[in-house]
Parts: C-alpha cells; sequence; structure tokens
C-alpha cells in the first residue's frame, strides 16, 4: 500500500499552473492513500474534489473554522482552507479534531480522521498540519498530544496500525516529533508508539521537504530540513503495515513549475496482499 504526505501549498504562487503539476506527480508516484494539507476550496470548487476525480479515487476533507490569517495573506476572504485524505478504496467514516491554538494566534488548524475500506483490512488514517512559529515548539508539544489522543481513539480494532500523516512544521529531533513517536520519550498517550517512516529510508537519500532547492523555499533563507512526515504505528501480525521504503517525491520542477513549496513523502507499507506475495514467491 502506497501511502503518499503532501503541503500542496494553498493559492500561493502560480496556483492554476502548480494544480496541474501537483496532478501530473500524484499520477507518477500512484499513490493509494493520500493525505493533504493546506487545501482549498472557493465557489463550489474544491482542489482534493479536483484531484479525486481526475485519479478516480475518494476524498473527503475538512475546513479550517478560522481561515481569516491565511485569507489576509492572500487577499480573498471567499477561499476556504484545510485537510484532505484521497483514497483508491472507500473511506467509511471522517472524524476531525481541533487542534490547540495559542490565545490571539488561531488559525484553525486540525487533524482529519478517515477510515479506509482497503481489502482484508481497514486502515485508520489520519492527516494534520500543526502551527508553523518558528519558535512554536512548546505549542505543537500541545498539538501532537491532542493528535495522540485522537489516534488512540480513533485506531479501531483492525490489525493494521493507524498511518498519521503531514506536515509537521518541526525538526525530526525536536521535542513534539520524539513526543508524538514516543519510542525516543515517553509517548504522549501510554502504549502507543509511532515510528517515523523515515527511519527506513536510505541514509544517503535527500531527505528535506522543505528544502532551499526549490525556488519557493530559497527566499526564506532558512535551513533545508524535512518537516513532513508519515507515522505508522508498530506492525500488526506478520509485520502487517510495517514500512517496506520511503522516500521523497514531488521534489523537482514539472515543465518548469514547481508544484508546491513543499515536497512530499511516499511510503510502502505491506499489505496482506505484500505478505502473501513474501510467503509465496512463486
Amino acid at each position: 500500500m502506497r501511502v503518499l504526505t503532501w503541503n500542496v501549498w494553498w493559492r500561493f504562487g502560480p496556483w492554476q499552473e502548480r494544480q496541474k503539476a501537483i496532478l501530473a506527480v500524484l499520477r507518477e508516484l500512484q499513490p493509494d492513500v493520500i493525505g493533504l494539507q493546506e487545501v482549498w476550496a472557493r465557489d463550489g470548487e474544491n482542489l482534493a474534489e479536483w484531484l479525486a476525480e481526475e485519479l478516480g479515487m475518494h476524498w473527503t476533507w475538512a475546513s479550517s473554522d478560522a481561515p481569516e490569517r491565511w485569507q489576509r495573506r492572500l487577499g480573498d476572504s471567499a477561499v476556504s482552507f484545510g485537510n484532505a485524505v484521497l483514497s483508491r478504496w472507500p473511506i467509511v467514516d471522517q472524524r476531525v479534531l481541533r487542534l490547540p491554538s495559542a490565545e490571539g494566534d488561531d488559525d484553525g488548524r486540525l487533524a482529519l480522521h478517515a477510515l479506509i475500506d482497503a481489502p482484508n483490512h481497514q486502515v485508520p488514517f489520519f492527516t494534520t498540519h500543526l502551527t508553523s512559529a518558528v519558535d512554536g515548539s512548546a505549542m505543537r508539544c500541545e498539538q501532537v498530544r491532542a493528535l495522540a489522543e485522537f489516534v488512540a481513539a480513533h485506531r479501531g480494532p483492525t490489525l493494521f496500525p493507524p498511518v498519521v500523516t503531514g506536515d509537521f512544521n518541526a525538526w525530526p529531533d525536536s521535542d513534539e516529533v520524539r513526543l508524538f513517536g514516543g519510542y525516543k520519550t515517553a509517548p504522549a498517550v501510554p502504549g502507543q508508539v509511532l515510528l517515523d517512516a523515515w527511519e527506513y529510508a536510505d541514509p544517503a537519500a535527500p531527505s528535506a521537504t522543505w528544502d532551499a532547492a526549490n525556488p519557493y523555499v530559497s527566499e526564506y533563507f532558512q535551513p533545508s530540513v524535512r518537516i513532513d512526515y508519515i507515522h505508522v504505528g508498530l506492525p500488526g501480525p506478520d509485520g502487517l503495515g510495517h514500512v517496506m521504503s520511503v522516500r521523497r517525491g514531488g521534489d523537482g520542477s514539472v515543465d518548469g513549475v514547481w508544484p508546491s513549496d513543499h515536497f512530499a513523502v511516499l511510503a510502502e507499507l505491506a499489505s496482506t496482499e505484500d505478505l502473501a506475495r513474501a510467503d509465496d514467491p512463486a
């Protein structure tokens, strides 16, 4: 099962050209389940809906209930902002969590849960977008505590481990990422461990998802770093859901257009079909 997370940069920059580039990347990578952040909707149009229709996928989304700060940045008070999930298989349940925010700095960050009805097992899938304040580690810690409790409440009885995707706006060794994973420090929810899929990556592979090589990023003069994540719970029976591979995606231009200011992360997780093939290679 191929899982992807991507912050698609709302309607900033050359968004119409970027929209086509995003679609081209997704067609090339062929993920089965996608977590998207900074998804826009306006005048009956929704980026997630358009992508899902073009890709032949199911979709769901949740919009921010405090998008005003984003709208001021764009100069458009009619555009909505949110997270979305696209799936090759039906989405049989959806839940939304409003994340904590600092007083006077509320821009409606949220987490979206979608229960995916994949063959032979349901997949508890989540996507989120944490606060981007450079000095916001303490608030992100509050947000990941709430997120971890949300995951624990909706992981369900399925044997497939929960999959949590998103833009954490945090470095891999940060307090918030370690707290959320729960294997380098005490977990936010006792007994719940969520492994960073990138721990399985080729150490020589480029890892930064906020990368100064991207012209949308270089203008900020910030260091290149990985801030986008796929976290997966401990594997189920016989390794169900374990990370088989992981890499970046969308990390170059498409016909001269960079799709987003973030690069995507793509992970392949072991499904029952993968496990069956491993047991019977013939």
